[in-house]
């Protein structure tokens, strides 16, 4: 047996773009038209069609170009990349969704999948006969699915609504009992595509807590998201696509931080140079100019390069914090007059910000300058640098697993018995 339950192979997909398709015919319509009829009408039709220029495709557009990677069992790989990269194209591939252009997938194992909410439902089912149909097409037999039925229930926590159509669920409701019917039963593989991307912080938190789970008693997963702190925690691995194609292939670390340089570079893969505005925002670490994971009681600095083509009388510069769900962690800011008594004439400034040990919790963060600025010429000029990522882990360099706070200060803690001796009263613990 293959140690591979994923196997893609140039994988390609493309789409033609302005492409007009012919509408639908009943079947009545399709048995009684003579085909030699048809075959006139679509001869003259195509050349009119074509005198007024409504049918030729101006193009084709390629979702995904030449694609190969190996996912071994029990594997988890996040796939990350912006919009458009081709993430949903290739989960869609491997689900048999849709067919590829060129190349093949191959897939060894049950697959379950989850690619939008409420995916493979049926409106007028009820939520527990949409869970029996879903298990049959898994291939799951009557006996697995009633042995997890009542687990799925209680996870998605629709006891009330399990006889209720799905088409009057709202759409939480639709998306617990659709994760609940893809987590629980028992795929070898499974395929997520964005599940955290709905649904408030509990039920978040719940479903990182079940993927967790799912990873640890061996199954494959392949988890595409944008939520890169759900990324960090949950796979070893990641492949970061862009523009259809892969732009990276290992170690889930470095992964988000060439995703975080992607992010800053242009179409031609060149760091982005704007003639206005903040360009070449870094992280330097204590013992490294280009930081890598940095523990929580570590300081560091952020660096960027500001160039103003006009004179400022007012500035205002900002570093901004945002965890891995888009919260504001660290919203700083200094007027230009506090640094620095004169105007802000035009031309080029680095400049750097200095922060002590924050002790983040381990999280995936991000990092960017903000400048608001007055002058004779301009009124209230705003110019946001690109974002760069801040990976924090704590102090032994590991995850602290599934848990939802800011800080993790070193605290010290202290307990009193007044049954002790005077010598053996006080204990104290640092942490």
């Amino acid at each position: 047996m293959s140690d591979f339950a994923i196997t893609v192979e140039g994988l390609s997909k493309r789409y033609h773009i302005g492409e007009k398709r012919s509408s639908y015919k009943t079947l009545r319509e399709t048995l009684t038209v003579p085909f030699q009829f048809k075959s006139l009408r679509s001869r003259f039709g195509s050349k009119n069609r074509h005198r007024s220029g409504g049918t030729s495709s101006p193009g084709s557009f390629w979702a995904l170009k030449d694609i190969s990677f190996g996912v071994k069992r029990g594997e988890v790989v996040g796939v990350i990349g912006r919009n458009g990269a081709g993430k949903s194209t290739l989960l869609k591939i491997l689900s048999r969704i849709t067919n590829p252009t060129e190349g093949h997938a191959d897939i060894r194992g049950r697959v379950g999948s989850l690619l939008e909410v409420g995916t493979g439902f049926h409106p007028e089912l009820t939520g527990r006969e949409n869970i029996f149909l879903n298990g049959a097409i898994l291939g799951m037999r009557r006996a697995e699915i009633e042995r997890q039925f009542d687990e799925m229930v209680a996870f998605a926590e629709v006891e009330k609504f399990i006889d209720t159509p799905v088409k009057h669920y709202s759409t939480g409701l639709y998306l617990r009992l659709a994760f609940a019917v893809a987590a629980h039963l028992e795929p070898e593989i499974l395929l997520i595509d964005e599940v955290l991307a709905v649904g408030d912080m509990r039920f978040q938190k719940k479903c990182l807590g079940k993927m967790e789970e799912v990873a640890a008693h061996g199954r494959t997963v392949l988890f595409v998201s944008h939520n890169l702190g759900a990324i960090k925690e949950l796979c070893k691995s990641c492949l970061v696509l862009s523009n259809g194609r892969i732009d990276y292939q290992g170690p889930v670390g470095r992964g988000l931080m060439h995703y975080s340089q992607a992010v800053m570079a242009n179409d031609d893969g060149e760091p982005s140079r704007k003639t206005v505005g903040w360009s070449e925002t870094r992280i330097e670490g204590p013992n490294s100019e280009n930081a890598g994971p940095l523990a929580s009681s570590e300081h560091f600095s952020a660096i960027s390069t500001l160039y103003l083509a006009d004179t400022f009388d007012r500035v205002r510069l900002y570093c901004l914090i945002d965890d891995s769900s888009s919260n504001s962690v660290v919203h700083h800011f200094v007027d230009f007059d506090r640094i620095n008594h004169r105007r802000l004439l035009a031309g080029h400034y680095q400049v750097r910000a200095e922060f002590p040990p924050l002790w983040l919790m381990p999280d995936v963060y991000t990092v960017h300058f903000k400048m608001i600025g007055v002058g004779a010429s301009v009124e209230d000029a705003r110019y946001h640098s690109e974002r760069v990522i801040l990976d924090v882990v704590d102090t032994a360099g590991q995850s602290v697993g599934n848990v939802r706070a800011v800080l993790i200060p070193p605290v010290k803690w202290s307990m009193n018995s007044e049954l002790q001796n005077e010598q053996e009263k006080e204990s104290l613990v640092a942490v």
